[in-house]
């Protein structure tokens, strides 16, 4: 969280008009990051696939990665090496994300009491919205407070480095979040998409107008004089969004079906070709955008190849939206890795690099590994999912016969996969309620039934 402020120094050593000193990064310091990177990063997304699938694992986990992010707290207090301004953008941030996690667990030991009496019945509904809502944000305010504290750690992002600062952390984050997304609609949430009534390219084509819209009106400061990218980034814009709504339009067949169209693999592919040509200053930073915009072309030809002649215009390969073709994944990683090299190619990181001695090849290999490893890190964590799903679908209750066959299983992607079991209370008042007609029966010492069977059933019931 906080990585530090002047107060826990002796003496202010920041540089009139910097942000940090020219102190190293010292032990304690480096723990705290390992700790909280661990805590936010890996650990409290794990826990929140947890709780979807109602493991009894969700609350201890939650538990211990609270308590470590608190000790990492701590650390990012007691450090004594490089100085930071005390109002960082990450100590900040670290504020309401402290509460928020203070909240999570109040609201959770809450949940668990199980008070349903008076008051509590028509309250205890909002606890477990909020809980569940907090719980799967929680994700995407880690990863903003890792980039947040990234750029506080080198003292990057100041003054007139801001703007391209953030357009190329929120606009390579965009490609990681569409990556992510893309991910877990190609392995668990097919027949959610055809729920809907929409092909993909219609939310794809939708998000990309909205946001041509925005580019278009806010990367040149109208009234001022046309500098440097201004034409391109504006340019760009308008090819977002005006492409975009002839995706929206294509997304519709002559029967008013979801149809599936080139639209936005095609202004993925423009845009990666725009980025390829981006002047810049420095020879690296050239060099690493034009990997990121021949990486964005790639992801756009493959993405067309894919829906043109692998899927052949249709929604998958199956009917019941289990089977993946090895192809589909191409287009997938390769926006992870777009993501990571445009979220790398800052004016001040092309700096640092270029004066670190590192060639642009081993620098784009770096950011191509830390997109593998993220790529690994979320189909971990679906597979953690679909593998729990799949077991309660064939697992047999009491009678000897499964709780759902095979054309239920399409259930459990379309209903399951909304992400709205995160609360684990379910999982004991499931339990508890069982216990209570076993009582009533005198069978409750005869029959062992699994608390995950009982939540699920009710829910997809």
């Amino acid at each position: 969280m906080a990585f530090g402020h002047g107060g826990h120094h002796d003496e202010n050593k920041i540089p009139e008009g910097a942000t940090i000193s020219a102190d190293p990064i010292d032990t304690i310091l480096w723990i705290h990051i390992f700790v909280q990177m661990l805590a936010f990063g890996v650990l409290f997304p794990l826990g929140m696939v947890l709780g979807i699938i109602k493991s009894r694992w969700h609350v201890p986990l939650q538990v211990f990665s609270t308590l470590l992010a608190l000790a990492g707290y701590a650390l990012g207090h007691l450090h004594r090496g490089r100085q930071f301004v005390e109002k960082n953008v990450h100590a900040v941030a670290a504020t309401p994300l402290f509460f928020l996690m203070v909240g999570q667990v109040v609201a959770g030991i809450y949940l668990k009491l199980h008070l349903e009496k008076g008051i509590h019945g028509r309250i205890r509904p909002v606890f477990r919205l909020l809980h569940s809502i907090n719980g799967k944000a929680f994700p995407i305010y880690a990863w903003v407070q890792m980039v947040f504290g990234g750029i506080t750690a080198l003292g990057f992002c100041q003054g007139d480095h801001l703007g391209q600062c953030l357009a190329h952390f929120i606009m390579g984050g965009a490609f990681i979040a569409y990556a992510v997304l893309l991910t877990i609609l190609l392995l668990v949430g097919q027949l959610w998409l055809r729920r809907t009534g929409r092909s993909q390219e219609f939310f794809d084509s939708a998000v990309i107008a909205a946001w041509g819209c925005v580019n278009t009106f806010t990367e040149h400061r109208w009234g001022t004089a046309w500098v440097k990218n201004d034409w391109q980034h504006t340019t760009m814009g308008i090819i977002w969004w005006s492409a975009g709504l002839v995706g929206v339009w294509l997304s519709k067949g002559r029967d008013g079906r979801p149809k599936r169209n080139f639209v936005p693999a095609f202004v993925i592919f423009i845009t990666g070709w725009a980025m390829s040509a981006h002047p810049q200053d420095l020879m690296i930073s050239a060099m690493t955008h034009k990997m990121f915009g021949y990486t964005l072309m790639a992801v756009g030809v493959t993405r067309i190849i894919e829906i043109a002649f692998v899927l052949k215009d249709q929604p998958g390969l199956s009917e019941d939206g289990t089977e993946t073709h090895s192809f589909q994944y191409i287009p997938v990683f390769l926006l992870y890795a777009a993501g990571f090299l445009f979220m790398g190619a800052t004016e001040e990181q092309m700096a640092l690099v270029a004066n670190s001695g590192i060639d642009v090849v081993s620098y784009v290999l770096i950011l191509y590994s830390l997109a593998s490893i993220l790529f690994l890190f979320v189909l971990a964590l679906i597979h953690i999912y679909d593998r729990a799903a799949n077991s309660l679908a064939n697992k047999p209750v009491a009678n000897g016969h499964a709780l759902r066959g095979g054309n239920d299983a399409q259930l459990r992607d379309a209903n399951e996969f909304e992400l709205d079991g995160l609360v684990s209370d379910e999982e004991d008042e499931g339990r508890a309620a069982r216990r209570k007609l076993l009582s009533d029966d005198g069978l409750e010492d005869g029959l062992d039934s699994p608390s995950t069977v009982g939540g699920n059933t009710v829910h997809v019931v």
